[in-house]
């Protein structure tokens, strides 16, 4: 058995990015993460811009409040009029400020009459004017390579013109369930059955990480059905995780098929609750996780090492969940040796320890928005108290 901190330096050591690239357009790459750094192939803004609606003025004298309007400019004109001191210029948010102007002032702060314009008080040199390249000047970097594309990331690189992006591929995932017990929702439940859950929500946590390519399968308890998917998976996918069936009971037959297809053995067990069943492995360049089956279990196991073993996978520049020292709202007293991954709520600018930590459930884990982590050797935290909390990715301080 190893412990929490030597099972995440063995799935960091196990993955790299090395060959695995693609370009995608700008337009489909929300969620992929950049293989390269982008440099700005024009200045933002590309001109001379106006922050607000009113009038562009040029002095004449210092303290002038009188002004003669001689032209107008939008949004998409070229703004290319001179102006002759004393001139004024109707302008509008966008739109090109001419050379010639010192200043925009904003048209609540104008007083129109036919063409002379008078201000209330005279602005200073520059105000309202945004300068080229005042954003991101051309040839700077834009964004650096590990970042994960957002809808602004998007929106950023269109408006530098750019069209197409090298960013890493993200794997294919295989997600295979085992148990005789579990059935489909739908129809009603048997004495003995459970409404099987884990694969779902694997799935939509993959997806929620960015990743689309994701095959199901399910495996019967035995050693020959085990072993054949098992097979199959890992020859359409680059990641293999298992949910349930790696304990060492009569019906659990994912370690002797593991075994039986020559996927070599990382790690298996580690020091912790929940997840201590926890299995990592590999057969030439796929990896394979085995999760525990009890829900809680399952998905804290995700957050935890699988989350991080994706994000490295696809070069992300910050693996895994987020962490942040919390204060605890309460003291917490710890009755076993094992570390702890204890279900919370960020609040307030503290951590709340949920109720309902049992491993069977997931009660607790859908009003969660992180996890608190506690130390093996650590027994006891005082109240308020600040401990390692790992922020979910939909989590908030909320």
């Amino acid at each position: 058995m190893i412990t929490v901190k030597e099972a995440l330096k063995l799935v960091k050591d196990e993955t790299n990015t090395s060959g695995r690239i693609r370009a995608i357009s700008v337009a489909n790459a929300s969620k992929h993460i950049l293989s390269q750094d982008i440099y700005a192939p024009i200045a933002i803004p590309p001109f001379r811009q106006s922050s607000m609606d009113g009038f562009a003025i040029r002095f004449d004298e210092s303290e002038q409040t009188n002004f003669h309007i001689t032209n107008e400019i939008k949004a998409g004109d070229s703004g290319n009029c001179r102006m002759q001191p004393g001139d004024a210029v109707r302008i509008f948010t966008g739109a090109p400020v001419p050379e010639d102007a010192d200043a925009v002032v904003v048209q609540e702060k104008a007083t129109v009459e036919g063409s002379k314009l008078t201000i209330a008080e005279s602005p200073t040199e520059g105000q309202n004017i945004r300068p080229f390249g005042g954003l991101l000047a051309k040839d700077s970097l834009a964004l650096a390579e590990g970042h994960f594309i957002t809808p602004a990331s998007v929106s950023l690189l269109m408006s530098l013109g750019i069209e197409k992006v090298q960013v890493y591929k993200a794997p294919k995932v295989a997600i295979i369930i085992t148990g005789n017990e579990l059935v489909s929702t739908g129809g009603p439940l048997e004495n003995g059955q459970l409404y099987e859950s884990n694969g779902t929500t694997l799935k939509a946590a993959l997806y929620q990480q960015g990743i689309e390519e994701v095959s199901n399968f399910y495996a019967k308890d035995t050693l020959e059905e085990t072993e054949a998917v098992l097979d199959k998976a890992l020859e359409t996918s680059d990641i293999v995780i298992i949910s349930g069936g790696i304990s060492v009971g009569d019906y659990d037959f994912v370690g002797p098929a593991l075994r039986n297809l020559r996927v070599e053995q990382l790690f298996y067990k580690v020091h912790q609750k929940p997840g201590k069943p926890l299995y990592f492995g590999k057969k030439d360049e796929k990896l394979v996780f085995a999760l525990p089956g009890n829900p809680a279990s399952t998905l804290t196991c995700f957050y935890v090492y699988v989350t991080l073993l994706i994000d490295l996978w696809r070069g992300s520049e910050n693996p895994g969940l987020l962490r942040i020292q919390y204060p605890i709202s309460e003291a917490f007293e710890k009755t076993i040796g094992r570390a702890l991954f204890l279900k919370a709520r960020i609040k307030d600018g503290k951590v709340v320890i949920l109720n309902q930590q049992n491993s069977a459930t997931v009660i607790s884990f859908a009003i969660a928005n992180a996890l608190v982590f506690i130390p093996g050797n650590v027994e006891k935290v005082a109240k308020h108290e600040l401990v390692e909390t790992l922020v979910l990715p939909y989590g908030s301080s909320n």
